[in-house]
């Protein structure tokens, strides 16, 4: 393997630095000395070096203090502190500012080449990994959002285009598919970037709550209204408002929000003087509006000034192309995390992954590649590790699955419908249950029970 070899030796002892000096020379590593602390800085500022040997006990800047000033650097080398003192005390410290091994002296030589050996190759080890992720986004990403298919370059492409322009979007796509994470790239590509971003499920906040959780309210406005309180509205000031869930708004609710789109200006609850403001709407649904429109559950007035612009997130079924890529990004990111080495996918694994359809998306597959991170004994990711819902065979295929006439799309929709009620009738509708047996979080199933319209009376004899 090839690495940076260059090594920075820093202790207050001419002849220990000789030593070492000599001592690293023989396997073939590229020395420079420093007699103190302020001296190591100054060297390290100039050269980029993969390991440190540091002494403890200095003069001036001690070992400890120099260690927190080389976790300021961009490249900083990792270190390894040398002491006369075997204080468990000191080896903690120095642990938590970054230390990535701690050796007593005197040492033997065998000793000290192996821990230098093993310090360059973590620090090879964390470049690659670094530079890995940089090259990902570079090349597939676009702010947190990461792919290489078609359907997902569009989505980049239209995030670049709107993201300039003041006018409301409207985020489309089935739960897990990163709804709130194109917000944040529309708003972090935006010249509201460094104005708030704030965000909201309106489907989690009961409809009596919500106009003043987004208007605020004045001081005796309800029961309960001790004291004046801003809104979300007024938190986003110049920045963006992510109404995520926007089907779920009541009616009345409905006519509130398209008036503050239409007038840029609002009421705080119990209030009668007008707010002015300025924010960039974006909205998100799991659902279609025109649906709720043809229902009459949903405006078409507002539906119409939320949709200028509609980005639509495809399903991780629908980029098969992207499942990789997300996986070794997941993979590194929670090693990095965790504090492990990178880990490598074992094609079989790959293979259960490509294979699986991915019901709640992308956020299913990154909690599958954090659980695997965790479990992995060693430096591999095997099938093994995944749950048994991605290798069991489906819970209950619905009878005559394919009917004519029937779109894919309607008949996906009551595949996953039938699973969704295989998995509540197996757990006796316990959701928690049911979501663990899915492999999705409750959030995810709870919000699929609402897009289905699933209630278990409705499903009982």
């Amino acid at each position: 393997m090839l690495f940076n070899r260059r090594v920075l030796v820093v202790d207050d002892e001419e002849i220990l630095r000789d030593v070492l000096s000599d001592l690293l020379a023989t396997a073939s590593y590229e020395v420079d000395l420093a007699e103190d602390g302020a001296r190591a800085l100054e060297r390290l500022r100039e050269t980029d070096y993969a390991v440190a040997l540091v002494d403890l006990m200095m003069p001036g800047i001690d070992g400890l203090e120099l260690l927190g000033e080389m976790k300021k650097l961009e490249n900083a080398p990792a270190a390894i502190i040398l002491t006369a003192y075997g204080s468990i005390d000191k080896a903690v410290q120095a642990t938590k500012l970054g230390a990535f091994d701690f050796l007593t002296k005197p040492f033997k030589n065998d000793e000290l080449l192996l821990a230098v050996k093993n310090a360059a190759e973590h620090r090879h080890l964390v470049e690659e990994n670094s530079r890995l992720r940089r090259t990902l986004f570079e090349r597939y990403g676009f702010g947190n959002l990461i792919g290489k298919s078609p359907a997902m370059q569009q989505v980049f492409d239209l995030v670049r285009r709107v993201a300039p322009r003041r006018s409301t979007v409207l985020v489309q796509g089935e739960s897990g598919t990163g709804k709130e994470l194109v917000a944040k790239a529309i708003h972090a590509s935006s010249g509201r970037a460094e104005a708030p971003f704030v965000a909201i499920n309106c489907g989690n906040i009961p409809s009596e709550l919500l106009e003043s959780e987004l208007f605020g309210h004045v001081r005796g406005a309800f029961t309960g209204a001790s004291v004046s309180r801003k809104g979300l509205f007024e938190a986003a000031s110049g920045g963006t408002l992510f109404l995520d869930e926007v089907a779920t708004i009541s009616l009345e609710m409905q006519a509130k929000l398209l008036r503050v789109i239409q007038e840029r200006e609002f009421r705080r609850l119990g209030s009668l003087e007008n707010v002015r403001v300025d924010v960039r709407i974006v909205a998100a649904t799991n659902t279609d509006l025109e649906t709720g429109v043809r229902a009459g559950t949903f405006r078409d007035d507002l539906y119409y000034r939320l949709n200028v612009i509609a980005i639509k997130v495809p399903p991780l079924r629908e980029r098969t192309g992207d499942v990789q890529l997300l996986a070794e990004f997941f993979l590194r990111k929670y090693a990095e995390e965790n504090g492990r080495d990178p880990l490598t996918l074992e094609p079989d694994a790959l293979r259960v992954l490509l294979d699986y359809p991915w019901p709640g998306n992308v956020r299913e597959l990154e909690n599958v590649m954090e659980r695997a991170v965790v479990l992995a004994p060693g430096d591999r990711v095997g099938p093994g590790l995944f749950p048994a819902s991605l290798t069991a065979p489906p819970l209950a295929p619905p009878p005559g699955f394919v009917p004519d006439g029937v779109s894919l799309k309607e008949r996906v929709s009551g595949y996953e419908r039938s699973l969704i009620l295989a998995a509540l009738e197996r757990t006796d509708w316990n959701q928690k249950k049911a979501a663990e047996l899915l492999s999705v979080n409750t959030t995810t199933l709870s919000e699929k029970l609402k897009r289905f319209r699933i209630r278990r009376d409705r499903t009982q004899s």
